[in-house]
């Protein structure tokens, strides 16, 4: 009996595609890395690099409104506070602008109008800038979306 042992099957096996793992790693964090800095480089530039094509296509059609992430939600629940006091109880702000967001199925764009022009005028008496956007859509809907978008005044102006 010597003293050497030949390699089992499957430590030979593994040994063959370390090398495989370590690249299929490295990709897939090159990848991970480049996905994340396009947003920042979008930001930079102001321009949409991920598809030129598709941004000149959008650049050519409606006009869609920049509408921030929201900073509270409102949707009138039976028993809850209506939008003038809910607005009261939000923390004043100039930067912020209610947005009121109303979906109608095929037929009923007046009724969808109706409701989101009575949230808009509670909002308004209530002194807070309003934003209106109806979409069609399979379920009615209504909420409205406080958030802060308007740009922040330079100090040094």
């Amino acid at each position: 009996m010597s003293g050497a042992t030949s390699p089992s099957p499957a430590r030979g096996a593994r040994a063959g595609h370390g090398w495989q793992l370590i690249f299929a790693d490295l990709a897939l964090i090159l990848f991970l890395l480049t996905l994340s800095a396009l947003p920042a480089a979008e930001a930079e530039s102001g321009r949409r690099l991920a598809d030129s094509e598709a941004s000149e296509r959008d650049a050519r059609g409606m006009p869609r409104p920049e509408v921030a992430p929201a900073q509270a939600l409102y949707r009138a629940v039976p028993g809850g506070p209506g939008l003038g006091a809910w607005l009261a109880a939000q923390q004043p702000d100039p930067r912020t602008t209610l947005t009121i967001f109303a979906t109608h199925r095929a037929g009923d764009e007046a009724q969808a109008w109706a409701r989101a022009e009575a949230l808009a005028a509670e909002a308004r008496a209530a002194g807070t800038r309003v934003r209106t956007i109806i979409t069609a859509g399979d379920t009615p809907d209504l909420y409205a979306s406080l958030a802060y978008d308007e740009p922040v005044a330079d100090p040094a102006r």
